[in-house]
C-alpha cells in the first residue's frame, strides 16, 4: 500500500487553531507578570554564582515562555484564523467548574472526613462527567482503594472528619486512624 501525501500526519498545520492567539497572549500575559513580580518573591545572594541564584532559573523559564510565545504569536498571526476564538475560551472556561468540585473535596474532608469525602468526590465527578450504573460503582471502588492505599497503607497523615467525633469511643479511633 503506498502512502500518500494526505495520509502523513500534519505537524505543521496550514490554519490558525481557534484560540491559538488567545491562548498564547494569555500564556505570556500570566508569564510577564510573574516575571515582573521576581524581584519581590525572591532575593539575591551574596557570593554565589548566578546559577545558584534562586531567581535564575524561574527567570530563565518564564523568558523562554515569553520568548516561544512571541515567537509562536508571530509566525501565526500570517497565517489565516480559523473562526470560533471566543467558542473556544467558553470551552476552557467551563473546564473550570472541575476546580471547583476539587475545592469541594479539599473542604469536606475536614468536615465528613477522608472516606466520605472521598467516596463523594469519585462518584460525583463520575455521574457528572455523564457515566451510569456500573461505571459509577467502579468509582466509588477506586474512591474506597484510594482511602485504603493512602490512608490505611501508607498512613498518610490527613486530618480526621468533625463527623468522626459523634462515632463510639473505639470506632472513632478506627475511623480516624484507618479511614
Amino acid at each position: 500500500m503506498r502512502e500518500g501525501p494526505e495520509d502523513r500526519p500534519h505537524v505543521f498545520p496550514q490554519g490558525r487553531r481557534p484560540g491559538e492567539i488567545l491562548f498564547v497572549t494569555l500564556t505570556m500575559a500570566v508569564a510577564v507578570a510573574l516575571l515582573a513580580a521576581i524581584p519581590w518573591q525572591t532575593t539575591w545572594l551574596p557570593g554565589k554564582g548566578l546559577a545558584a541564584q534562586p531567581r535564575f532559573w524561574p527567570a530563565l523559564s518564564l523568558g523562554g515562555v515569553v520568548l516561544f510565545g512571541l515567537m509562536n504569536a508571530l509566525s501565526r498571526l500570517r497565517v489565516p484564523r480559523t473562526p470560533g476564538r471566543w467558542q473556544e475560551a467558553a470551552l476552557w472556561l467551563r473546564s473550570l467548574e472541575f476546580i471547583g468540585w476539587y475545592m469541594l473535596y479539599v473542604i469536606a474532608i475536614p468536615l465528613i472526613g477522608y472516606l466520605g469525602a472521598t467516596l463523594a468526590f469519585c462518584t460525583g465527578i463520575a455521574l457528572r462527567t455523564g457515566y451510569r450504573g456500573r461505571a459509577v460503582w467502579i468509582a466509588a471502588g477506586f474512591g474506597l482503594f484510594v482511602v485504603l492505599f493512602f490512608k490505611t497503607g501508607m498512613n498518610v497523615k490527613i486530618p480526621a472528619g468533625a463527623i468522626y467525633d459523634f462515632a463510639p469511643g473505639s470506632l472513632r479511633y478506627i475511623l480516624i486512624r484507618y479511614f
